[in-house]
């Protein structure tokens, strides 16, 4: 692995690229864009698949979306589901500028959020030829389901809006946790299971703990995600084909009932892997569970890149 970066406009990203160990740089590889969920940051989740795939044979590029991680932008922190599709695009770019990458042969994985990032692009990016999805989540939808209290998305966007005219006036951006930052303070409001406790477990703790990673999201990141819909028009504009990923340890995230609605939707070639007994977040770095879907995965871009 080596650190690289690329441009999305006038933004550095700041990516990590993972050969074979056999790499020879005369050579032509397929390759894959490994795409984090909400909240990461490339030497997480999608780092770890990115090293799997590249034991497999493939070049693998993981990257911090812009205004996240190690990558330029500001403010800080934001979330733009749109600028991370852009983020996407220009990982493409960056690919195809590389001596050793087969341009024909470029794929996507993406987790959880990452993962309906990763559907989205593909549906109007078709230098990606496959498309693989591990615990997709159309963070859209999520932010839209809120607390499922009436009328949550909309007073969520008057907050919004009121916040931004403060901003406008000389206060200070608001930013948010995504999650508590402790185990201690997820039990002191309650939260002792399902995806948001190991949300905690896997993000606070030495697990996967990233400095880099700050749990902060701009609060005023959160209209762009409310209007965002990741799997629109998918039945119309994926021709590529997909492999999702999903465990049946079934939490409130959601992605076992998204990668199911999400596979019923697509109308190009796919497939539905279920690994017994995982959760969200062990397909996130649980060897047993990371094992299985990196299998499934390289049997798929293998016979698609």
């Amino acid at each position: 692995m080596k650190k690289t970066s690329f441009m999305n406009g006038n933004v550095n990203i700041a990516a990590n690229i993972h050969v074979p160990a056999d790499f020879d740089p005369t050579a032509k590889y397929p390759a894959l864009v490994c795409v984090h969920p909400g909240s990461s940051v490339k030497e997480q989740t999608s780092g770890l698949y990115s090293a799997k795939m590249a034991e497999k044979g493939y070049v693998a590029v993981a990257f911090d979306a812009s205004h996240q991680g190690e990558s330029g932008g500001e403010p800080r922190n934001l979330e733009d589901p749109y600028l991370r599709v852009e983020d996407i695009r220009c990982a493409v770019d960056f690919l195809t500028t590389l001596d050793y990458v087969d341009p024909e042969r470029i794929g996507i994985l993406g987790v959880c959020a990452g993962g309906g990032y990763t559907v989205n692009a593909a549906m109007t990016e078709h230098r990606i030829k496959a498309v693989g999805a591990v615990v997709p989540i159309n963070i859209g939808r999520a932010y839209r389901a809120g607390d499922g209290s009436e009328g949550a998305a909309i007073k969520t966007l008057e907050a919004v809006g009121a916040q931004r005219t403060s901003e406008a006036g000389g206060a200070d951006f608001l930013n948010i946790n995504w999650l508590p930052d402790t185990v201690e303070q997820a039990d002191e409001v309650g939260i002792t299971g399902g995806d948001t406790r190991d949300a905690v477990e896997y993000y606070r703790t030495p697990r996967a703990f990233c400095k880099t990673a700050t749990n902060r999201l701009l609060f005023r990141s959160i209209d762009k995600i409310l209007s965002f819909d990741a799997f629109n028009l998918v039945d119309e504009l994926l021709t590529q084909p997909i492999q999702i990923i999903i465990g049946n340890r079934v939490g409130e995230f959601g992605s076992f009932k998204e990668g199911n609605n999400l596979f019923a939707k697509i109308t190009s070639e796919k497939d539905l892997m279920v690994v017994d007994g995982a959760s969200h977040y062990d397909l996130y770095d649980k060897p047993e569970c990371v094992d299985q879907a990196v299998e499934k995965l390289t049997a798929f871009y293998g016979k698609n890149l």
